[in-house]
């Protein structure tokens, strides 16, 4: 392990099942190198909610997040969200290098007929890039606009971060299929974590959204260590099969 990150060895290649905020609380500041996400989008909370009404009366009866996700309903005040959100970027922004980045992947809908792009949650934090996630597919019950078939990706900075070398030539469009074969209610494609992590320079992987371990995953692909946070048990051990399954395989292969 490098000296570096000597100081994360307690952390490092586990699943912390715990809520992320408490975790960063005690990581060290500036110690992590790439912080890969997608947190919970608030979808439950929505003005309209024609396929996300968790009485099963709604029109996308059989959605994944209809009911939310186990230990979070995913359905806060907004306010409260963007704050909440706003803590976690802010607490990541504190244990991240001084050539750090975070690539955060959020969501745009549509509320009360006007566009919400999240700008209150990004807002005075560095966002340097926005990379579309064209991702296809989905369903739009909205007679009132067309069906959206891209999230994005807000690359979030700091003064001294630099791609890895030759990464820079990539587009900022991104055409990646979404996450299929997936228990977890949204699941994140391990090809999008890949090419986050792939073109960045060495260091440590956090992800204080860990979900079913797609971050993980792609980092142990790309030889990289990394630090995961997550707040649902019964997540934490989804994510802790899926590694340990892919640890075997590799064993297997170099046997």
């Amino acid at each position: 392990m490098p000296q570096e990150n000597k100081a994360l060895a307690q952390w490092i290649g586990k699943i912390n099942c715990m809520d992320c905020l408490k975790l960063m609380k005690v990581l060290p500041a500036e110690s992590i190198s790439v912080i890969v996400t997608s947190p919970p989008y608030n979808l439950r909370n929505s003005t309209g909610r024609p396929g996300m009404q968790a009485n099963g009366s709604g029109k996308w009866a059989n959605a994944a997040l209809r009911n939310g996700y186990t230990d979070h309903s995913d359905d806060m005040p907004y306010p409260e969200y963007v704050e909440w959100q706003r803590n976690c970027l802010t607490a990541m922004m504190r244990i991240l290098r001084p050539d750090g980045a975070i690539f955060y992947n959020h969501k745009w809908r549509v509320q009360n007929g006007l566009l919400q792009d999240r700008a209150e949650i990004v807002d005075g934090f560095p966002v340097r890039q926005i990379i579309i996630w064209r991702r296809k597919g989905g369903i739009n019950f909205n007679p009132g606009y067309f069906l959206p078939t891209y999230e994005v990706i807000y690359l979030i900075a700091k003064p001294d971060f630099k791609l890895a070398p030759k990464a820079n030539c990539q587009g900022d469009v991104w055409d990646i299929p979404q996450a299929r074969d997936n228990k977890h209610p949204a699941p994140f494609p391990i090809e999008l974590a890949q090419r986050c992590i792939a073109a960045t320079n060495e260091g440590v992987i956090f992800d204080p959204f860990m979900g079913s371990g797609t971050t993980a995953l792609a980092a142990e692909i790309l030889n990289r260590e990394w630090i995961g946070a997550e707040h649902s048990s019964q997540y934490c051990t989804m994510a802790q099969e899926r590694i340990k399954n892919y640890q075997n395989k590799f064993t297997a292969k170099r046997q």
